[in-house]
């Protein structure tokens, strides 16, 4: 008789034995619970893992389905590969598929560098899709020695994938298998492909979209979201990552490992440099038009997105062309703390709109662009209330408003300003490096690892209680933020090639202390899978005024 072990289910809280050796998927039938949706993977002592995963001692189990968030980037990987695979199956051969990026709901990807893809290729590609999921393929984990594993992929023309591997060196890898077709992924699958029920292709600008489901209701593809602007200031992106040679992590390692970075750091700064003067040159030719435009300069993004450096180095160059830009704190404008809206637990909801004072704030703003002299409050955060300190502002001809903050694209927030006066900016760091072709690094993933280092250097909060916080900061950015970015006159990204090599110095010692005991392991567990691809790169190259000193300190800027 097999030796038994326990299992703590967190799904509903029994304690039971299993036959040592069981699969996560045999534990979930054992176990007599009934999710509303599959299961797609698990967590177990607070690691994702996938269903195959055998257990040989006592372990903590939470079963997971695409409602949660681990469970669809699950879904997300599996049906990439179900793409790649359809590719490999209907396409000539040599066709290369890259999922660049997130956009508009969906998955951005091209073929062969950008060439045009018909729409008649993306039906075929859809066509074969489905008849993979009909088929109920199985993902196969396979793990082997790093030379296999470079062997099977040079066959396949994965050169992406060899870089990878060849600049880290690791003895062993793991990569799945599906049909006859090899991939790596650097997270777990679903089970097999029969579980990908749900899904779009469509052909989007010069490629497709793929679209998953809804993670609140899985049964329903997500509804395509247009956003042109952001598709073209990820594109402007990927076509310089493309000049200077940087598609994918394995590039930066072999830029890193030849002593390239310093130039590559330069490049992707000046382009910073290059974008901000271009938007203020903008501002400043409307300002001086005959309507005599853009007095207010709106600049709305999501949290650690370089919003801060990014007003500071535009009024740089607004002043390089003769405007003088006046700084003003949306947080001076906040309602007495009584009249503050409540959230749904019952607590101030600082992070709403209506948290500021509208009125107030329209009325001042609409004084102040009609020459009058306004007295300005101070928000007094000890006691919850306005205060006026004697602080008056004044608009000359030359003069600009900047303001920065969360709702800054919102049109409620100013309802009752000309449009011509204003000049919004959206800022947001869209990560265009890949891992590979065919596994991104979210842009959401990106802005933590960001907001994570600053908070421990500046803040005395730990990765845990950083992370912990970050599931309420981001549903405050799908309500207040994201549904007004393509409101945006100009969209900044504020990401740079080289920022997660240099981020990772600092990162993985904070990361590493977050302890396996609690809920936040598993996501630090997943931001140290994607640093540990990356070569570590010194930052000493990196300029003061550099939008990446927001975070890692050092800045000639004063916060």
């Amino acid at each position: 008789m097999k030796k038994q072990v326990e299992i703590n289910c967190l799904n509903n809280g029994k304690t039971f034995l299993v036959e040592e050796g069981s699969s996560l998927q045999e534990i979930y039938e054992a176990s007599g619970l009934k999710l509303p949706h599959d299961i797609v993977c698990a967590q177990v002592n607070n690691e994702t893992q996938d269903l195959s995963y055998r257990v040989y001692n006592p372990k903590q189990i939470l079963f997971l389905d695409i409602t949660h968030t681990r469970g669809t980037r699950s879904y997300i990987r599996s049906l990439s590969f179900v793409l790649y695979k359809a590719v490999c199956d209907v396409l000539p051969e040599g066709t290369r598929l890259r999922i660049e990026h997130s956009v508009s709901n969906g998955y951005f990807c091209c073929l062969n560098r950008r060439e045009e893809i018909t729409k008649e290729t993306v039906e075929l590609l859809k066509k074969r899709m489905n008849e993979i999921v009909a088929q109920d393929i199985p993902f196969e984990r396979v793990e082997t020695t790093a030379e296999i594993a470079m062997e099977r992929f040079r066959k396949q023309g994965m050169d992406d994938k060899v870089a990878l591997l060849e600049t880290r060196h690791p003895l062993y890898e793991t990569y799945y298998k599906l049909g006859d077709v090899y991939d790596m992924y650097y997270d777990c699958l679903v089970p097999s492909t029969g579980y990908l029920r749900v899904f779009d292709l469509i052909k989007y600008h010069d490629g497709m979209l793929l679209l998953p489901p809804q993670q609140e209701n899985p049964d329903e593809v997500r509804p395509v979201i247009r956003q042109d602007k952001m598709f073209n200031a990820f594109k402007e992106y990927i076509d310089v990552n493309k000049i200077v040679g940087m598609n994918n992590v394995g590039d930066m390692n072999r830029a890193i490992r030849n002593r390239h970075s310093s130039d590559l750091i330069k490049v992707t700064e000046a382009l910073h440099e290059k974008q901000i003067s271009r938007i203020a040159d903008r501002i400043t030719a409307r300002h001086n038009s005959r309507e005599g435009g853009a007095r207010i300069i709106l600049i709305s993004g999501p949290s650690s997105s370089g919003k801060t450096t990014f007003s500071k180095r535009l009024s740089i160059q607004l002043m390089t062309n003769l405007l003088r830009p006046i700084v003003i704190s949306l947080d001076n404008y906040f309602v007495e703390r009584e009249q503050t809206p409540l959230d749904e637990h019952g607590e101030y909801d600082y992070e709403s709109l209506y948290a500021l004072d509208l009125e107030l704030f329209n009325r001042d703003l609409n004084d102040l662009l009609a020459g009058k002299e306004v007295k300005m409050p101070t928000y007094n955060f000890e006691t919850g209330s306005k205060e006026y300190r004697g602080n008056t502002l004044q608009l000359k001809e030359s003069d600009v408003l900047v303001m920065e903050g969360i709702h800054a694209l919102n049109p409620e927030l100013t309802p009752h300003i000309d449009p011509r006066q204003k000049f919004c900016i959206y800022v947001s760091a869209l990560t265009t490096l890949s891992i590979d072709d065919h596994s991104w690094i979210p842009t959401a993933d990106n802005r933590l690892l960001r907001r994570i280092i600053r908070d421990e250097k500046y803040r005395g909060t730990s990765a845990q209680k950083t992370i912990a916080r970050w599931a309420s900061v981001r549903r405050g950015e799908e309500k207040w933020i994201f549904p007004y970015q393509e409101n945006a006159d100009a969209m900044f990204n504020s990401s740079l090639l080289f920022e997660l090599a240099v981020i990772k110095q600092q990162a993985v010692p904070t990361l590493l202390a977050v302890p396996e005991s609690c809920p936040e392991y598993d996501t630090a567990r997943h931001l140290l899978q994607q640093l540990y691809y990356f070569l570590p790169l010194d930052e000493k190259e990196i300029p003061a005024t550099s939008l990446l000193r927001e975070f890692l300190g050092g800045s000639s800027f004063i916060y």
